[in-house]
């Protein structure tokens, strides 16, 4: 499982004093991102295959209050993937300074291309750094009706 650490800055704190909810997603981005760019997905590699992936939802689910002056660990799980790449599912979890859980989010997402502004599979060396991923023990092959489980998408999109 990949971990990264963050600081709660000032800014990360909202008008309670407290983790504000932008600072989870902003914390659980940056730990994708830094994931997928330790296994080659960086700005160059995406930018060569024009795709670049896109959040279709992040449900938070928070369990105790985080504060200011201890820092704090993100991880990421590999949750499901569809076959060919498209579509993609992780799972983040929050620990405080003794390790204890205090927030979960289930984040799904795809690749888009950027030119034509489409959903996309991935390139086979992409699809296949992915494949090789550790993945959780719940992990599961995604469809498109995955993506639309929490929500009914109307008719005319």
């Amino acid at each position: 499982m990949f971990f990264k650490e963050f600081e709660i800055r000032w800014s990360d704190i909202d008008a309670n004093r407290h983790l504000a909810n932008s600072a989870y997603i902003n914390f659980m981005s940056h730990t994708r991102m830094a994931y997928l760019g330790l296994i080659g997905f960086n700005q160059k590699s995406m930018s060569e295959h024009n795709i670049g992936p896109v959040v279709f939802y992040e449900h938070v689910y928070y369990f105790k209050e985080a504060f200011p002056g201890k820092p704090v660990r993100v991880s990421l799980e590999f949750v499901g993937m569809s076959k060919d790449g498209m579509f993609f599912e992780f799972r983040h979890n929050f620990y405080d300074h003794n390790g204890k859980n205090f927030a979960r989010c289930e984040m799904m997402g795809a690749w888009i291309d950027l030119k034509k502004r489409k959903l996309t599979g991935l390139p086979k060396d992409f699809l296949e750094t992915f494949g090789a991923m550790e993945k959780s023990e719940d992990f599961k092959i995604l469809t498109r009706a995955d993506t639309r489980k929490h929500v009914q998408v109307p008719k005319d999109l």
